[in-house]
């Protein structure tokens, strides 16, 4: 895909300019990425929200606020490799379910990432907070080797630095920075189930007190024994909001003297919140009327403010341009809070977390960079978090390899162009349970047929997905269907050669045979098993 280099920049006067626009420096660039917030959790977003998140409302008012944005996966590790890659994990080994702490990296070695390519356009390059994209740790259960080093982590996919833990704050429970402990930093080899979150909600903590000996842990204190976690002393999972923002400002502040010398820094500040495990703060707790949960968002809320202010104050934010969204929608307990306490955290949205249906996929998503873009603005047409690796190229001036983030488009038009015509290719969302398909294309999405019967929506006019419309616009969806056929079998949704996916025919794309898969996707003997979890288990048809 050809990439442009030239930008159009909105003026102090709301005018658009349409000619090429003079050069102008690189900007910083600031991901700011939510774990689990559904559409519904933010204020701006649901009318009838039982709390409010001023500066993730504001952060939107201040630039473009895209209503109909969306991440490229349903859960955590398929949407963050969609982010930082510009291609869809459905298309890698991983077809359902999410990646483990330890193990091998789901970003291949030679494929270029977001912080690489700016990296090698020379950025400053940090990740932190949550990777859950697989690495390889020096050891095994109970067995670690924390004088070796940590491979195939942030800092050999792009980034120069990392201050984080590997997945979710569960599993293995310290604080890491770069290849291995962070100074000071305790080794995990204490244990614990997950535990009982008290009055906080259901569901399950990973705090302290942790125990020389799983039988040592009191039986009323244990949520579930399916998870047998290590943890170090000092470690407290409701601080982990604190040191990732503490972290990240010092970072920046560390990379000052750098900006002013023309060296501008990319930071991926991934939250953990408020994924479970929900930990809020004393100073949050009871704030919101709507359980722990809302007291974490709110407590969420307030560490984005705190990247904000710190721009505002440190003279960045004006030439640093922020996105800010979520991984996916709300973990199924968003059920229990509607009765409860009147919030739905999916807003007007179908289904959550895991799910093809909007509520799933479609997140909080809202772009801002005071020096190019008019603030104010709405965009309430389909845009989709891969998208941000071709869109940075554009604006930096770099072309993508033609190998490289096969299904990001650049909507720099839409942030330099209050009046564009941007229409987007097709979407594709994929159930990550279930692994059915679907492709959004303007106002139509279809669910794809194969396990399950097809489903055609019109979202403009049924947002909620409740009225399928498959019967009576048959030939829709037989045309949305061929459009997801070549998406799937080219490797790729823009335009180019053709790519290859990393694995034969499975079962989540049954609409269409493993030898109709073949002939349009040669690359060996077809998988017919569904693939599950961190390991490619399925079988050849041999």
């Amino acid at each position: 895909m050809k990439i442009k280099s030239t930008l159009f920049v909105v003026g102090a006067a709301a005018c658009i300019c349409c000619a090429k626009a003079a050069p102008v420096s690189k900007p910083n660039i600031v991901i700011i990425y939510t774990d689990d917030q559904g559409y519904g959790d933010m204020s701006l977003l649901n009318p009838e929200s039982k709390f409010q998140t001023p500066n993730m409302d504001r952060l939107a008012k201040e630039g473009i606020n895209f209503t109909h944005g969306h991440s490229g996966g349903t859960a955590c590790t398929p949407s963050r490799y969609a982010l930082l890659t510009g291609r869809y994990s459905w298309r890698t080994k991983l077809k359902t379910g999410v990646g483990n702490a330890n193990e091998e990296s789901l970003i291949a070695e030679d494929r270029l990432t977001l912080p690489q390519m700016l990296k090698d356009e020379g950025y400053n390059t940090a990740c932190i907070g949550k990777w859950h994209l697989g690495m390889i740790l020096p050891g095994s259960f109970r067995n670690y080797d924390w004088s070796k080093p940590i491979l195939e982590g942030p800092v050999d996919r792009g980034f120069d630095y990392w201050f984080g833990i590997p997945t979710s704050p569960k599993t293995i429970c310290a604080w890491f920075e770069n290849r291995g402990l962070a100074p000071g930093a305790a080794e995990p080899t204490l244990l614990t189930y997950h535990k009982l979150n008290g009055d906080l909600g259901p569901r399950w903590r990973i705090n302290q007190p942790f125990y020389e000996d799983l039988d040592d842990q009191p039986k009323e204190t244990i949520q579930t024994t399916r998870f047998k976690n290590e943890a170090a002393p000092d470690w407290e999972d409701s601080e982990c909001l604190n040191r990732f923002t503490d972290k990240a400002i010092e970072w920046m502040q560390g990379k000052e003297a750098d900006v002013k010398n023309g060296k501008p820094f990319f930071v991926y500040y991934a939250l953990t919140s408020p994924h479970e495990p929900v930990a809020p703060t004393e100073p949050f707790i009871g704030k919101s009327g709507c359980s722990g949960y809302g007291d974490f968002c709110i407590e969420t809320d307030h560490h984005v403010g705190r990247i904000l202010d710190y721009l505002d104050e440190s003279g960045l934010a004006e030439n640093t341009l922020v996105l800010f969204s979520s991984d996916n929608g709300p973990e199924h307990t968003w059920k229990e809070r509607i009765p409860e306490f009147g919030h739905d955290s999916s807003g007007v949205l179908r289904d959550g977390k895991r799910s093809h249906y909007e509520g799933g996929h479609r997140v909080p998503f809202a772009i801002r960079w005071p020096a190019k873009i008019q603030a104010g603005r709405v965009w309430d047409k389909p845009v989709q978090q891969p998208d941000f690796m071709a869109t940075v190229a554009e604006i930096i001036g770099t072309k993508l390899p033609e190998n490289t983030a096969e299904d990001s488009q650049s909507i720099a038009d839409i942030l330099f162009n209050a009046e564009s015509s941007f229409e987007h290719l097709p979407l594709i969302a994929y159930n990550n349970r279930g692994g059915q398909c679907a492709i959004t294309d303007g106002k139509w999405k279809l669910v794809l047929p194969g396990q399950k019967k097809g489903e055609l929506y019109d979202l403009d006019a049924d947002i909620g997905e409740k009225n399928n419309l498959i019967s009576k616009y048959p030939e829709v969806a037989e045309a949305l269907q061929a459009k997801t056929t070549d998406i799937v079998c080219n490797g790729r949704t823009t335009p180019g050669p053709k790519a290859s996916n990393d694995t034969g025919w499975w079962k989540s794309i049954a609409w269409m045979s493993p030898e109709e898969y073949k002939a349009n996707h040669p690359e060996g003997e077809p998988l017919i098993s569904q693939t599950k979890g961190k390991k490619d288990k399925s079988k050849k048809k041999k």
